[in-house]
């Protein structure tokens, strides 16, 4: 098939449930910002399980990363226990000096000895980090490449009405958004959750082994800072909500003043335009300050009730000392401790909220993944001939459709096309012309009735097979970003330069591509919108010529040029059509009286059928058709 067709829809590109995205950052990011709530998965243990078995093949990877993640915790939480061991030799050797008691020393030689064991735990602790580190971003980067390559092919395998029903930001939500969410989280917060899960279980026991009535006091802070974190959460909450709802309408406002630059220009809506901006503006500007300053306020908070809890360590640890309960040492390496007790407590809210987010995320993948696909092709499908071998005999026989199972829009459709004949396709807005087309290549299925080309039942090929018998010209045109020649290409894979040219040269699209600086070297951007509408038709027809099918489809496909080029395109046409069975939807009715046959449509049922003649001779339908777009006299005259 030479030309992809296009359905698009007005979603916003790559906006999700977690608010928007594309200009001004991506969606609902904010787990990962104290306060800010996330997305919530539906079936939160359904989507982690199914998240766990994409995991699951890399068992072994991810057994090295906990362990390593372990060891580098564990050598990094004994490391204080060591270093107030060296201050307590200081201290206790400087005392004696005080003291002028016999031999008083300071014992360099054991403070030497700790300084290297010092050294070899952090250096081992950093090689384990490293070794987490870089085995994790392996094991995420694998298990999202797998995700990705699922949805890839299950994006192949849906039907056609899947995408005419959902906005193609909400798609590009889920393939862009959602696995990128899935590929961070498992990078990083898996591997922070453990080493916090790990860290606040390791300070805890160093703490108690130093002593039980100073933990007590550091724990008693905790109950604080969840009632602060809670108060301050509540407060923002609604704040983010709207700082999200207003980067959703700025970022929607900004891409239809974008997509629509030429239209704001031509109206002189600019000053409007820019009023609503900075409205939009204004309210995403005080949701913001709102928002970050009261979450700002949580850390300061923290750091308060943090450091209420290090003078209570204080002043508990200088009379512990004096009493002779514990040492010097060991009050400095508790102090340590109790400053890395409350992290691990505010990373472990934190990444459960990520978590929250990134299950939500997952979900969403999955929701596409468990899309119903298109009908498999059966085992032993009939190999369609080549498009040579092709006569091009197609039947409807006791059609039944409708895209909703209580809204039919053909019933009992019977059309019979012969080898050879050009068949056009004419009747008002909504009355089934394109949708017929669509069924001729299985882009929906029937409900009733069948298809057959050549005497075989569409349903009875490969898809690929039948839609390899057909080029389609739409009126919307579709160009990817790369040369001309790759762009004309597209229609035949291996075709030669001189196949290419030939082909360029019978849609009359030679003379134009030579004359731009590169030829058909030229490179077209994302939306071609280098090349005039009537070139871009012009290329598009090459590519169909380029095809060479045995079944031509085409959609009002000299709408976009001027009249000259159009009756040149028509007699390319013409020669291109030769032989081939054709399908013409037709807008301009005077573009089509010389088909061989004219199918009038109207309200999903082909209401006539016969020549330009025979039909204006019944004076029905189509002659009321016929006559609309010409005013009296002049319909005689074009007769």
């Amino acid at each position: 098939m030479s030309e992809v067709r296009q359905h698009r829809q007005s979603g916003r590109a790559g906006q999700g449930p977690g608010g928007a995205a594309g200009v001004f950052g991506p969606p609902g990011r904010g787990p990962g910002m104290m306060g800010m709530p996330g997305q919530k998965a539906k079936n939160f243990k359904a989507a982690l399980r199914r998240l766990i078995g994409y995991m699951k093949p890399h068992r072994i990877a991810l057994g090295v990363v906990c362990l390593t993640a372990v060891l580098s915790t564990v050598f990094a939480i004994v490391s204080p226990k060591l270093m107030g061991e060296a201050t307590t030799k200081l201290f206790e050797g400087m005392m004696g000096k005080a003291r002028r008691e016999p031999g008083a020393a300071i014992d360099f030689a054991g403070i030497a000895d700790i300084i290297l064991v010092l050294v070899a735990l952090y250096a081992f602790s950093a090689l384990f980090a490293y070794v987490q580190q870089h085995v994790m971003a392996g094991v995420a980067q694998r298990i999202v490449y797998k995700l990705r390559e699922d949805v890839n092919r299950k994006l192949s395998r849906l039907p056609l009405k899947y995408f005419d029903s959902r906005p193609n930001g909400e798609i590009l939500s889920r393939v862009v958004n959602d696995v990128d969410t899935v590929s961070s989280t498992l990078q990083q917060s898996l591997t922070q959750f453990i080493t916090a899960f790990v860290t606040l279980i390791g300070v805890v026991i160093m703490m108690l082994s130093i002593s039980p009535l100073m933990t007590l006091i550091v724990v008693l802070t905790v109950p604080l800072s969840l009632i602060a974190i809670r108060s301050v959460t509540m407060r923002s909450q609604q704040h983010f909500r709207d700082q999200q709802k207003a980067l959703g309408e700025l970022n929607g406002h900004v891409e239809e003043m974008y997509a629509g630059h030429a239209v704001v220009k031509a109206f002189g809506r600019e000053k409007q335009s820019v009023r609503r901006f900075d409205e939009v503006n204004a309210k995403l500007y005080d949701a913001s300050w709102r928002a970050q300053f009261i979450s700002g306020i949580i850390m300061p908070m923290m750091n308060f009730i943090g450091n209420l809890g290090y003078v209570a360590v204080c002043v508990a640890g200088g009379i512990l000392v004096m009493r002779g309960s514990i040492r010097i040492g060991d009050v400095q390496a508790f102090i340590s401790y109790s400053k890395q007790f409350t992290m691990p407590i505010t990373q472990t809210a934190q990444i459960a909220n990520i978590i929250q987010s990134t299950v939500a995320a997952a979900e969403r993948v999955f929701e596409l993944l468990d899309e119903p696909e298109e009908i498999p092709d059966p085992a032993d499908a009939a190999a369609a001939p080549a498009s040579a071998g092709t006569a091009g005999n197609v039947r409807f026989e006791h059609i039944r459709f409708g895209y909703s199972e209580d809204a039919p829009l053909m019933d009992e459709l019977n059309v019979d096309v012969r080898a050879g004949q050009t068949v056009a396709i004419v009747g008002p807005t909504g009355a089934g012309k394109t949708t017929l087309v669509n069924l001729l290549m299985r882009f929906y299925e029937l409900q009733g009735g069948r298809i057959t080309i050549d005497g075989t039942d569409v349903t009875r090929m490969k898809r690929s097979d039948l839609r390899g018998l057909f080029g389609m010209v739409l009126q919307d045109t579709w160009l990817f970003g790369g040369t001309i020649r790759d762009n004309i290409a597209y229609g035949r894979a291996g075709a030669s330069e001189k196949e290419i040219v030939r082909a360029a040269q019978a849609a009359n699209a030679d003379h134009f591509i030579r004359t731009l600086p590169d030829g058909y070297d030229t490179v077209l951007n994302e939306e071609a919108t280098n090349l005039s509408q009537g070139q871009k038709q012009l290329l598009t027809i090459a590519r169909a010529i380029l095809a060479d099918p045995a079944i031509l489809l085409l959609d009002e496909a000299t709408s976009s040029v001027d009249t000259r080029t159009e009756i040149q395109i028509q007699k390319a046409m013409k020669e291109l059509m030769k032989g081939r069975t054709s399908f013409v939807i037709a807008h301009r009715l005077s573009t089509i009286r010389d088909a061989d046959l004219i199918l009038v449509m109207n309200k999903g049922a082909v209401v006539e059928q016969g020549t330009h003649e025979e039909l204006l001779a019944r004076g029905g339908f189509y002659a009321e058709l016929y006559k609309s777009q010409f005013a009296g006299g002049k319909a005689k005259e074009a007769v």
